[in-house]
């Protein structure tokens, strides 16, 4: 076992193999062990369903068998992050979008065909959906920047554009899906645009902590759990994001440097969302711990 000296990435490594599904196993392994592609493509073929969409709780806060946008979103940030978003397998999930979509032509976040099944409480099962940005938005984002081309796109880009020119007050997950289309929309100075004007929404808005130690000075947005609150590096990911223009040097490095020291004891990173539901956090925690990792050594922080 990796003891208290041991460095951030042994500590995680630990926490992996004692507590995730077989998928976020394979993911740490590819992305910090030197495993394989192909094992992480084979451990995310056990959530697709016939329908070419992606089901059985790939998004834990959605639990039963049935294709949801939200899990196959997830599904090609997977794909994405080893570099296997092409081919017939996206052309798959691209005809399980277009079927699913909502008039507008773009996402909802959650189909009708999940009532019957567990599922968050802050998630609503409504019977017509509306198509949402928060949904369509990094799904869009993401087959753009890898140079994916399907009819699906042409509506959904635009309706994208549209709710992303509309957005006057907003949340820290909408404007993360914001980001996440912009970052791959292939008008890149419209995009460097847009960016701009929602960099001055979230400082006006104050939907960053951009001083961790003061962190109880800044609001909850509605319907989050207490201290959901997002920071730099929750829109910056990576520093080629058009959000990181939008934070100093200092600030960005400040909320590095509360994302480091947020590993907890156990060697993994602590969920921030209402947990509703003992699995459903258990699940939930090495996805965040692998995002926290890939945030860190992105921004070049040394995790082990």
């Amino acid at each position: 076992m990796a003891g208290t000296g041991a460095s951030p990435l042994k500590r995680a490594e630990q926490f992996i193999w004692l507590t995730a599904r077989v998928l976020e196993q394979r993911r740490f392994a590819h992305h910090f062990l030197g495993g394989s592609a192909d094992s992480v493509e084979t451990a995310l073929a056990a959530y697709l369903n016939e329908d070419g969409g992606y089901g059985h709780a790939l998004e834990p806060d959605l639990r039963g068998p049935v294709s949801q946008p939200l899990h196959t979103a997830h599904a090609l940030s997977v794909l994405d992050s080893i570099g296997r978003c092409s081919g017939p397998r996206v052309e798959r999930i691209c005809r399980f979008l277009t079927d699913v979509s909502a008039k507008e032509g773009a996402l909802p976040a959650l189909l009708p065909s999940q009532r019957g099944y567990p599922a968050a409480p802050f998630i609503p099962i409504v019977d017509d959906p509306a198509a949402q940005l928060l949904a369509t938005g990094p799904v869009v984002g993401l087959l753009h920047r890898n140079a994916v081309w399907h009819a699906w796109l042409f509506r959904a880009t635009d309706f994208c554009w549209a709710a992303v020119d509309a957005l006057e007050k907003s949340h820290p997950y909408e404007i993360e899906a914001a980001v996440a289309f912009l970052d791959g929309a292939p008008d890149r100075a419209r995009a460097e645009a847009a960016a701009d004007r929602l960099g001055r929404l979230v400082r006006e808005q104050r939907l960053a902590v951009l001083d961790p130690e003061r962190r109880a000075e800044y609001p909850v947005a509605a319907g989050y759990a207490p201290g959901e609150q997002h920071f730099p590096y929750d829109y910056a990911r990576t520093p080629e994001s058009l959000s990181r223009s939008w934070f100093t040097d200092e600030e960005l490095e400040r909320s590095l440097d509360h994302l480091a020291a947020e590993q907890q004891a156990d060697g993994g990173w602590p969920v921030n969302w209402r947990q509703w539901a003992p699995g459903t956090a258990l699940e939930g925690r090495p996805l965040v711990t692998l995002k926290a990792l890939l945030t860190l050594r992105a921004h070049g922080r040394s995790v082990g």
